[in-house]
């Protein structure tokens, strides 16, 4: 049977995010940005719901006098990241094996 698709990750915003933290130690604001291509706006809302899911930690602080948000991967959001790819692996089947 198929399992649940988290709806959280779903978004392929929130995914691209993810997907990008779980390979890095971590990743500024900007940096995130240009990968994802999002406007800065929504790329905040997103890391929002992300952060108060406790997917990610969300660090703000100045690099001289620049703001400069960084974001990391928690062992929650590798849990649900991992959770993510088998439910969508049940979705595939064999096809993947």
């Amino acid at each position: 049977m198929f399992k649940e698709l988290n709806p959280l990750l779903h978004s392929e915003l929130r995914l691209a995010i993810i997907s990008l933290l779980i390979s890095v130690e971590s990743a500024d604001f900007v940096y995130i940005k240009e990968q994802t291509k999002a406007t800065a706006g929504n790329l905040s809302v997103q890391i929002d719901k992300l952060q108060k899911a406790g997917y990610i930690n969300v660090q703000k602080g100045f690099n001289g006098k620049m703001p400069r948000t960084t974001c990391s991967i928690t062992e929650n959001g590798i849990n649900a990241f991992e959770e993510y790819i088998s439910a969508l692996k049940s979705y595939l089947g064999d096809k993947l094996r």
